[in-house]
């Protein structure tokens, strides 16, 4: 699969992503919680999230979703 092709599919997905989680509420294994406020991609731990009112980015591995 050539290179632009590939990061056409990651950017695409991580778009979908962020309309899917920025705004839901959360609760991250440490005990926070609150709303998702932003994503990011790092180039170390993949997908990140900021939580409105805490300071720090987590991976998303720690967060579970407001179970309804």
């Amino acid at each position: 699969m050539p290179i632009k092709r590939r990061a056409s599919i990651i950017l695409g997905a991580f778009e979908k992503a962020q309309t899917e989680i920025v705004g839901k509420a959360v609760v991250l294994t440490d005990g926070k919680a609150g709303t998702v406020e932003k994503l990011w991609l790092d180039e170390l731990h993949g997908l990140r999230i900021s939580i409105k009112g805490h300071r720090g980015k987590w991976p998303v591995s720690t967060i579970k979703f407001e179970q309804r």
